[in-house]
């Protein structure tokens, strides 16, 4: 099998570690070779963060090269507009559409763009978004978009749902799995 290639990427206390470690969980139990890096900028301070994961039959590296990503799954839309390049022909971007101002944004210095996801459609991406926001307040918390989001790209995998939802009572803890197993349902279903 190559080697396949995800990005989760986001802006600071989003979940995107605990997506990338719900992730890598998972394939690790399908008994691929997986390789995990975190790329943090000012996480802290709602700066944005980049997750790699790569698994297959043997993976020698943790980074994924400009181009090489088969999915990039994104936790708001100027994310996603920033790291597409990375994305490989024909590959997935999946965009929760919340939107969050950068600095530059707040300060009025600039305004947030408009029509984001349609111009990476018209440029030939196949974009899938959701409104994970919307979704996991209905699981129970706003906090549960991670989570959602990888409900949606379960719909991508040839890996049975049950698989996806023993991950996740592996890697939430015991009081919020409920809530997660109700927004993975969500983001799969929607």
């Amino acid at each position: 099998m190559e080697t396949r290639n995800i990005m989760i990427v986001g802006v600071g206390g989003q979940g995107s570690l605990l997506a990338s470690k719900l992730l890598g969980r998972l394939l690790v139990d399908e008994g691929y070779d997986v390789k995990v890096s975190e790329v943090h900028g000012m996480s802290q301070r709602g700066g944005s963060v980049v997750t790699y994961v790569r698994f297959g039959e043997k993976v020698y590296s943790p980074i994924i090269d400009e181009g090489e990503a088969d999915f990039i799954v994104s936790f708001e839309k100027i994310e996603a507009a920033r790291y597409i390049r990375d994305l490989k022909k024909g590959g997935t971007v999946i965009v929760n559409t919340q939107q969050i101002d950068p600095m530059p944004v707040i300060i009025g210095n600039t305004t947030y763009p408009a029509a984001i996801l349609e111009e990476m459609t018209q440029k030939g991406v196949h974009v899938d978004a959701i409104d994970a926001l919307t979704l996991a307040g209905e699981a129970g918390s706003a906090k549960a978009c991670n989570i959602v989001l990888m409900g949606r790209l379960a719909k991508y995998f040839d890996i049975p749902y049950e698989k996806w939802e023993a991950a996740i009572e592996k890697c939430v803890k015991p009081a919020f799995i409920d809530i997660n197993k109700k927004a993975f349902a969500l983001g799969y279903q929607n």
